[in-house]
């Protein structure tokens, strides 16, 4: 990497640690992801064990957050419906910027185009998504689960139909930053020495719109998240024996008077890990803000 490239990144890091809370959530994310990665390792138990003497167990040093009505451990079982939650969010994240992307650079270079690119956009903007949602999970979730399996072919539908609708966020920023960028002298002097656009986007464009596109990434994570535990809370996500964080929390609603641990303990780690993504979000946007970083 060049010294430019290197300062760049540098003052990148001076400001992003300048924000305390995206600093403290980067360090509990990244807590988060190294316990639901290493989780069989950390806490040894298989979240699908029944044991049925153990039924209904409050917290204890074998159990910390208890069991469930089937004598499971509730903590494996966060654990393990955490790796669901968050490959959720993550697929449906890069799908989403890989279609907000495209849309938004052919929309903000190619001017032909703008109008029904946008239009297109809005046409998604203004459709209810959770009814949406809803009538394409009923409509192909038993054709999916015949030729995938109950818990893949959930999963490939979840993340399909969250990454198709929430994408347009991510278009018109794009478009917003390309259209500024078109107008740099960088671009004008590739273009007069006749450049193909294939290559100005790719060399030129692309790269200079990274920026608001990891700021969406992150956005994109917790919408994603949010919208598959609302999927499993209404119990039509993944199977109920295939544990993710809405589900848990689903689960744990008939039993919240009794025991609220199985409740609170998936509620939270939703509640935090998006909390945590959003305050990550504010500080990669204060960090890559050139206005903000040169003051």
């Amino acid at each position: 990497m060049t010294r430019a490239g290197e300062s760049y990144w540098l003052d990148v890091w001076r400001q992003f640690k300048v924000h305390k809370g995206a600093l403290a959530s980067a360090a509990f994310l990244t807590g988060v992801i190294v316990a639901v990665a290493a989780g069989p390792w950390l806490w040894p138990v298989d979240p699908q064990f029944i044991d049925v003497r153990a039924r209904n167990a409050g917290m204890s040093l074998e159990h910390p957050l208890g069991t469930d009505q089937l004598g499971r451990d509730t903590l494996a079982r966060v654990i393990a419906g955490g790796r669901t939650s968050l490959a959720v969010g993550v697929t449906a994240m890069a799908i989403a910027l890989v279609l907000g992307t495209l849309v938004g650079v052919l929309a903000g270079y190619l001017r032909r185009i703008d109008g029904a690119l946008m239009r297109l956009t809005d046409l998604f903007l203004a459709l209810p998504l959770l009814p949406l949602l809803l009538v394409a999970i009923l409509l192909f979730r038993d054709m999916l689960r015949s030729a995938f399996g109950p818990e893949a072919g959930i999963f490939i539908l979840i993340v399909a139909v969250i990454g198709i609708t929430s994408w347009m966020q991510t278009a018109r920023v794009v478009r917003g930053e390309v259209m500024t960028i078109r107008e740099r002298e960088f671009v004008l002097a590739a273009r007069s020495i006749g450049t193909s656009r294939r290559r100005i986007i790719t060399r030129h464009i692309l790269p200079n719109v990274m920026s608001p596109v990891l700021v969406s990434a992150t956005l994109g994570i917790a919408n994603a998240i949010i919208t598959e535990s609302a999927l499993s809370f209404l119990g039509l996500g993944f199977p109920s024996d295939f544990p993710t964080w809405g589900r848990l929390l689903y689960d744990g609603v008939d039993y919240l008077q009794r025991y609220p641990e199985r409740a609170m303990a998936p509620g939270l780690a939703i509640s935090l890990t998006v909390l945590a993504v959003n305050y990550l979000g504010d500080g990669l946007r204060d960090a890559l803000d050139p206005r903000i970083r040169t003051r």
